[in-house]
């Protein structure tokens, strides 16, 4: 019986490659490039299923032009929010994902960007590595503690739960929010605020781990970020609509925020070029998964997918 035809967008890991090159008979490109809204097209009359990332974008428009040959979506990401789940879902195209296994790696980048933001680690690092640091003083880069500081989490999933466990090792109050409150284990004695602003009201340090929804979108607007305590620091390896930019900016440039770590942008690739003006902002590029154990395990969870749907069964992750 023939393999199944499956459409790899991107590069992805080594193991994950050879593994599907085993079991399917594989479409991909090493140049690692999007998929455009064509290519998804095109492709969709040439295979049965594709491994697509948050960079392959499934609008209303493009699910509507969808060869019937393609039968399902294994997306190599956790968040969903590239994809049209209500157009794939009467189109009949079955669509997965990758939960449970990017919450550590995500978690250990947003504990980076908090740390870094908050002890001026970009204006450090300048300052050494240009030469710059000709002399000392008490007053040079003195910076946010996070030791005993109040965190807020807002959304409390996998990665959320994961920032918080390590952020008690740092000794901090966790305070979150949810669309739920969490079972007294689960909460490992944080603190739950049903209401948005009241979480952050108490928040030293904020940390956004909830998806992008059209609820969520600008979820930290100018009004949420005057709620903040003045100087408080926001981190976001969440998406980056969650977040008000021009909102942020203008907190950052009256104090009102005294530094961010942000790991994504509303424009991605690219980010925000005016933030590059400000050194108590550390960035990333929306690489919060991107460790080799954690590529692995995604790139298998979508493989997993695929084998239990040609199979017949019911992919463990389907949304």
């Amino acid at each position: 019986m023939a393999k199944p035809v499956i459409w790899i967008s991107r590069k992805l890991s080594d193991a994950t490659l050879a593994r599907a090159q085993r079991d399917y008979e594989v479409i991909w490109d090493a140049a690692d490039k999007p998929g455009s809204a064509e290519d998804i097209i095109a492709m969709s009359a040439r295979v049965d299923g594709m491994i697509p990332c948050h960079s392959e974008h499934f609008t209303a428009e493009v699910v509507a032009q969808l060869d019937p040959r393609l039968k399902i979506i294994a997306n190599h990401s956790v968040g969903v929010d590239h994809c049209d789940l209500k157009a794939l879902k009467a189109r009949g195209i079955t669509v997965t994902n990758t939960p449970g296994v990017l919450s550590d790696a995500t978690s250990e980048l947003a504990m980076m960007l908090m740390l870094g933001a908050a002890r001026h680690a970009v204006a450090g690092d300048r300052i050494v590595r240009s030469g710059e640091w000709q002399s000392w003083s008490p007053a040079l880069l003195v910076g946010k503690q996070l030791s005993g500081a109040r965190l807020g989490v807002v959304g409390m999933g996998g990665v959320g739960q994961a920032f918080a466990r390590k952020a008690r090792g740092f000794d901090m109050e966790i305070h979150y929010h949810n669309r739920r409150r969490l079972c007294v284990e689960e909460e490992q004695g944080a603190i739950y605020h049903d209401e948005l602003d009241d979480l952050l009201a108490v928040s030293d340090f904020l940390s956004l781990h909830c998806p992008a929804t059209p609820e969520t979108t600008g979820l930290m607007n100018a009004a949420r970020l005057a709620r903040l305590p003045r100087g408080a620091v926001v981190v976001n390896t969440a998406r980056g609509n969650l977040i008000d930019e021009d909102a942020l900016l203008e907190a950052l440039e009256t104090g009102q925020i005294g530094a961010a770590g942000l790991d994504c942008f509303v424009n991605e690739p690219g980010g925000n070029p005016r933030f590059a003006a400000h050194e108590n902002v550390m960035m990333m590029p929306h690489v919060g998964s991107a460790t080799v154990k954690t590529r692995d395990a995604m790139g298998f969870k979508a493989l997993d997918n695929l084998d239990h749907f040609f199979r017949g069964d019911v992919p463990p992750d389907q949304l």
